[in-house]
């Protein structure tokens, strides 16, 4: 016997919103305009679309400049939406200071990235668009995890807004919150520190 039209109608609704409902948690987070974007039920970057991801992607012989830049097969690249201490700008090393004893906080930047990294490789997405001084701007990841959101989230860079559309404002909460590596320091944030060292020159 065939079952009346709108029982028919209901089973359809239920068994469409079953297979979007699961699609929708095995791929959760919005794609980005080269498709890909971070899976946040299993906490990684991934790429819809193949083409756009291999012309993208970056990955090879690896040099850790300072806390937000890289090189990778000598192409230089700027961590993008973050910013880090600087190690040596104008010629000039940016402090921090921790009970009143200097800190060299570029440095130490640039020592935990060092750290996250390891002999782990890197793989970076290429944004489209080079900033003013000629580097790629890419956001970099190891096994899996973004550079720029472990150094944010754990105090060792900061959410640089006016580019991130604070993307990482967040991490940089919970690393305020928790007084988490220059959070415990007294210090000036990057930008501020570069236009003050400008100034003088």
């Amino acid at each position: 016997m065939n079952k009346p039209k709108h029982i028919r109608n209901i089973v359809s609704i239920v068994i469409i919103s079953f297979l979007f409902n699961n699609f929708s948690f095995s791929h959760s987070g919005k794609t980005n305009s080269e498709g890909c974007h971070n899976d946040k039920k299993n906490k990684t970057y991934h790429c819809h679309n193949k083409k756009n991801k291999d012309k993208n992607r970056l990955s090879g012989k690896l040099k850790i400049i300072d806390g937000d830049t890289i090189k990778i097969n000598n192409e230089l690249i700027r961590f993008s939406g973050i910013d880090a201490p600087e190690t040596n700008y104008l010629g000039k090393k940016q402090l921090c200071y921790l009970n009143e004893v200097k800190i060299f906080c570029g440095k130490l930047s640039t020592e935990k990235l060092k750290e996250k990294i390891g002999n782990n490789s890197v793989s970076c997405e290429r944004e489209k668009n080079k900033d003013r001084y000629g580097r790629t701007i890419a956001e970099c990841f190891v096994n899996g995890e973004s550079l720029s959101k472990f150094l944010v989230r754990n105090g060792y860079a900061f959410d640089y807004a006016i580019y991130s559309k604070k993307k990482y404002s967040e991490d940089e909460q919970y690393a305020k919150v928790n007084k988490l590596g220059l959070w415990n320091m007294k210090f000036e944030y990057p930008w501020q520190w570069r236009k003050k060292i400008r100034d003088k020159n």
